[in-house]
């Protein structure tokens, strides 16, 4: 497992994604080598995964999908994750992996949903994790947004129990996205939400060995770069949200491996700040979120 100092998390790197302006350029421009120097950029930096997203283009040139999977596979030994929601796009990535250039290490599939299930049908052709979405339930044949704690804990569980005795599939196999939310608008709770969630499924013990996980970039979107005390407040806050959660058994992170994430002493400026937003709702959270950048 690779780490970062002072916590004991993977990272999965997200920079593979058209999401990023420089990343797209790569993708827009067919640069193959550009694509492999960030590959390894990321594994040098720690990555224990990379992600991998093409974005629409997955669905109208395949081939050129599969041709970046084995290209990145030339300079890397890490496993890959492929991040589309297309059943018959993960067959072609799962096509396209060689395991053996990953020191036998499978890929993930990124990622399920209780209401997307059918990429399921692929287990057993082909050996994958599986990144589970836990924000998503399925209610009278509709999929609808977990919003509670309750909610988020009983489908990461129901789901993860289904993979394990259904499938098969080892707890090691099994990530369970908790879905980061942004706090900038979060009037309904959502990050207390999510916290508790994390901390629910880490006493479970039929949940012993599956991973939590998220991306973290969401948690700051929009807000000013700096907090009232100086400190880069977007990267405090994801330092703060570990802070709280990897003692519960938060162990993975969607991001850039080079960031690097470290828990927050508990006088820091950001962390009290969070907590107390944590605990307020409706208008009082709009005006807890004024108080990360505001003296």
């Amino acid at each position: 497992m690779s780490t970062t100092q002072d916590f004991n998390i993977r990272i999965i790197g997200e920079r593979i994604n058209p999401g990023f302006k420089s990343t797209k350029a790569l993708f827009d421009n067919q640069d193959i080598a550009g694509i492999q120097t960030l590959a390894v950029k990321q594994a040098e930096a720690g990555a224990a995964y990379l992600n991998v997203n093409i974005g629409a283009r997955a669905l109208t040139e395949p081939q050129w999908m599969a041709t970046v999977i084995r290209a990145i596979q030339d300079v890397v030994t890490v496993p890959l994750s492929f991040d589309f929601p297309s059943r018959k796009v993960q067959e072609i990535c799962l096509q396209s992996y060689d395991a053996a250039k990953a020191g036998g290490q499978i890929p993930i599939v990124n990622s399920i949903t209780e209401h997307r299930w059918d990429l399921m049908d692929l287990y057993g052709r082909f050996r994958f994790k599986v990144i589970l979405m836990a924000s998503e339930r399925v209610e009278d044949g509709v999929a609808k947004a977990n919003k509670t704690a309750e909610e988020i804990y009983a489908t990461a569980r129901r789901c993860a129990l289904r993979l394990r005795k259904d499938y098969g599939m080892p707890a090691d196999d099994i990530f369970i996205d908790m879905s980061v939310s942004a706090i900038i608008a979060d009037t309904e709770r959502l990050n207390r939400g999510t916290v508790d969630a994390i901390k629910l499924i880490g006493q479970d013990p039929e949940l012993k060995g599956v991973h939590m996980m998220g991306g973290l970039s969401n948690v700051g979107q929009q807000l000013p770069p700096k907090a009232a005390d100086g400190s880069d407040l977007k990267h405090c806050l994801e330092n703060a949200f570990l802070t709280l959660t990897v003692p519960c058994g938060f162990d993975t992170v969607l991001g850039t491996p080079w960031r690097g994430y470290a828990p927050l002493p508990e006088d820091h400026y950001v962390l009290r700040t969070y907590r107390n937003f944590l605990e307020q709702s409706g208008s009082n959270a709009l005006r807890a979120v004024r108080k990360f950048y505001r003296a």
